[in-house]
């Protein structure tokens, strides 16, 4: 019995922490927590931890290098973390963090075209503009049955 209970605990601390890794979170450029590649292209020049890219792998001839912004004791130690960052057989630059909050950060805000909740406030706006006003007559406020294939939103008809 004893056995038994020392391998449920086992195998349930091996899984839990997977279960737990998958939150669904959602963390954009300029949020606290953001950490990834970032586009420099029409930003000011860079400030760079490291003045040569980072090799942890083999790079072919020509690869354009990757930037990155990452949390500081990843780019000391790129070898153990780059996989995390998909960028193991890339020329990695690595951003330095106030170049990225002072310069990148504001830039990419005001250029965005949707920021926060806006694109959900959009897809409000698209439904009250006449398409599944309840008063139409469809009130379900979608049109699933075009996307479908069906004629009428019939399951029965093909």
């Amino acid at each position: 019995m004893k056995r038994l209970l020392l391998v449920a605990a086992a195998l349930l601390s091996t899984t839990a922490p997977a279960i737990a890794a998958d939150l669904g979170l959602s963390v954009s450029i300029g949020q606290p927590g953001f950490y990834g590649r970032i586009d420099v292209g029409g930003y000011p020049q860079p400030q760079l931890v490291y003045p040569q890219p980072i090799f942890v792998e083999r790079v072919p001839v020509g690869r354009p290098p990757v930037y990155l912004y990452v949390p500081p004791g990843h780019a000391k130690h790129w070898n153990k973390h780059c996989r995390s960052y998909g960028a193991c057989g890339e020329p990695v630059y690595f951003v330095n963090a106030n170049w990225y909050q002072r310069e990148y950060v504001p830039r990419y805000q005001r250029t965005r075209h949707y920021r926060g909740n806006d694109l959900r406030e959009d897809y409000r706006d698209y439904r009250r503009n006449g398409y599944g006003d309840p008063h139409s007559g469809d009130y379900r406020g979608d049109a699933r049955h075009d996307r479908r294939g069906y004629d009428d939103g019939h399951r029965d008809r093909r």
